[in-house]
């Protein structure tokens, strides 16, 4: 796959992401009205549970005061600014789809904070008394993304030192 190709494969996945993730939330905020819902369930496993995360994951750094809504704006967008850069030299297109989707969830939850102040958060997994954080689809993303990204260069590593073994043993 060329170069452009890759280049294009994570544009478009950054773009799908993004519209996915806020349509969601639109979704849930004005139509399913879940704000004033608070929780709907969808499945013995999974609910629909309305949760304004003003910090990061696991609400973490949600009490940085009046720069936090700065820094945590900022700091990602600048990520988003160097996965675009790594992007034009993906070595492969899940490289490049995983960049994208990192980067179309990074995007989203930025226009939440920049609207609302906050991420809108609202899938709750859950099973029995264990229960997973609530999440959106723009984080969803960007687990996948990382996940996708560790793998292949995993594989690629593994490929890689085969590939220069068999060539030392072949001499």
């Amino acid at each position: 796959m060329s170069q452009n190709r890759k280049t294009l494969l994570g544009l478009i996945a950054a773009l799908l992401i993004l519209a996915a993730d806020q349509a969601s939330k639109w979704w849930v905020l004005e139509v399913l009205d879940l704000e004033n819902a608070r929780q709907v369930v969808v499945l013995p496993v999974l609910n629909f549970t309305m949760v304004w995360n003003r910090g990061v994951t696991f609400g973490m750094l949600g009490d940085l005061g009046d720069w936090g809504h700065i820094i945590l704006t900022a700091v990602p967008l600048m990520v988003v600014a160097a996965l675009a850069l790594w992007l034009r030299r993906a070595e492969s297109g899940i490289i490049a789809a995983a960049i994208g989707a990192i980067c179309g969830g990074a995007v989203g939850n930025v226009i939440d904070r920049v609207r609302f102040g906050a991420v809108v958060d609202f899938i709750h997994a859950h099973i029995g008394g264990l229960s997973w954080y609530v999440f959106n689809v723009a984080d969803a993303a960007i687990v996948c993304g990382v996940a996708a990204w560790l793998i292949d260069s995993q594989w690629r590593g593994r490929a890689h030192a085969s590939t220069t073994g068999a060539a030392l043993r072949d001499r």
